[in-house]
């Protein structure tokens, strides 16, 4: 079901696209210069019905889908977030589409806009790709204005060479590092080394008293400090309570769960396993020796398969 949340921006209202529009989007797409760079012009009725009939079928991944474009409460545009169909790995692609009329006035930047940013901020999106036609160069501009780098072409949508272009999310209010002060470096290294290899960080930094693990700009470090006040960590007290990973998969929590018993870690909520979170959240919950919890959290429309 096409069910993505409503978006406000200063001007606009993005909200999902329902059976009622359809009208609307006909009327909308009425207009030549909307379709001009489709493989088949979508002027006539029964072919836009046909096409929001699609986007309306949609079941991909929460929060994605196919949004109406409202100002003052009058559809003016249509857009996307979704999986593309074009791109291996089915990435999440965007598109847009204003009324002519409503041109000229950052409008169609403002949605884009708003749409990057829930991807990106919003679901944590590693990327969002756009595909747009050579000869599109409204919409080449506006996309570069966004950030989208441009890192290639092909031949797409049946209608010529397109640009094919990603926008990745800013360091900007990420995490830096963490700093995890531990009683004993060996077992530290033994639990969360292990862990974090597994999850793609690579060691960075190494001194006597400890060593540090990163992963694209963000990096943890773990530290047996001279001026450490406990031998335990206890994570219900005041301080840290966790920390939880993304994780790409539903099958790879399953695996690493399984194995994470034999590099020092435990089980927390076995019987609630894999959903002690909640019916949506599959995530896997590990208590190391010294106290420390991590949460493995499966990525949002990631593989259903349950634990064996």
């Amino acid at each position: 079901m096409n069910n993505p949340p409503e978006i406000k921006t200063a001007r606009l209202r993005l909200r999902a696209l329902t059976e009622a529009d359809t009208e609307a989007i006909v009327e909308l797409f009425a207009d030549p210069a909307l379709s001009a760079h489709f493989a088949v012009p979508l002027t006539e009725a029964d072919l836009v019905r046909e096409m929001v009939g699609r986007r309306l079928s949609y079941r991909g991944p929460a929060g994605m889908g196919h949004w109406v474009i409202e100002r003052d409460a009058e559809v003016i545009g249509l857009a996307h977030l979704r999986p593309s169909a074009e791109l291996p790995g089915e990435v999440p692609e965007i598109g847009y589409y204003l009324a002519r009329e409503h041109g000229g006035q950052g409008l169609a930047t403002e949605a884009a806009t708003a749409l990057l940013e829930h991807g990106l901020g919003g679901l944590g999106l590693s990327s969002v790709w756009a595909l747009v036609g050579e000869s599109n160069v409204a919409s080449l501009n506006l996309v570069r204005r966004l950030g989208f780098l441009d890192v290639g072409s092909g031949e797409h949508y049946g209608s010529g060479p397109h640009r094919v272009l990603v926008a990745l999310p800013s360091t900007h209010g990420l995490a830096h590092h963490i700093e995890l002060w531990v009683p004993d470096l060996a077992r530290a290294e033994e639990s969360w080394g292990w862990l974090l290899g597994e999850l793609g960080w690579r060691e960075f930094q190494r001194w006597p008293a400890g060593v540090s693990w990163r992963l694209g700009a963000t990096y943890l470090v773990v530290e047996r400090s001279p001026a450490l006040s406990g031998e335990k960590h206890e994570r219900t007290a005041p301080g840290l309570n966790h920390l939880a990973l993304h994780v790409d998969t539903r099958e790879r929590v399953n695996e690493l769960a399984a194995k994470a018993v034999e590099h020092g870690w435990s089980p927390l909520f076995a019987d609630k396993y894999p959903y002690a979170g909640g019916d949506q959240h599959y995530a896997a919950y590990l208590e190391n020796t010294d106290g420390f919890e991590v949460e493995l959290v499966a990525l949002p429309g990631s593989d259903v398969t349950q634990p064996g």
